[in-house]
């Protein structure tokens, strides 16, 4: 049993977050396809590193929600997957 569990507006607030940090996430990725600076590219990179931990970390507070409603376990795919930055 947890030793606590979120009322039900901290849930929907952790929800909006967890969506919202999704959300920049996948704009991230995206956009780094469109990035021809190479330390903005860095950069951005690290801010989804970054997010994916954050994510990753909400993602457990998320288990004290008094409801069931699972939390997708896919993440978009970068569409940057070489050191020479070529979009696929």
């Amino acid at each position: 049993m947890d030793k606590y569990q979120l009322a039900p507006h901290e849930s929907l607030d952790l929800h909006e977050a967890i969506n919202l940090k999704t959300l920049c996430v996948a704009k991230s990725k995206l956009m780094q396809g469109l990035v021809l600076d190479q330390d903005l590219r860095e950069l951005m990179e690290k801010d989804v590193q970054q997010s994916m931990l954050d994510l990753a970390e909400l993602q457990q507070i998320y288990k004290h929600a008094p409801f069931e409603a699972p939390v997708p376990q896919s993440r978009p795919t970068p569409i940057i997957d070489d050191k020479e930055g070529n979009v696929h």
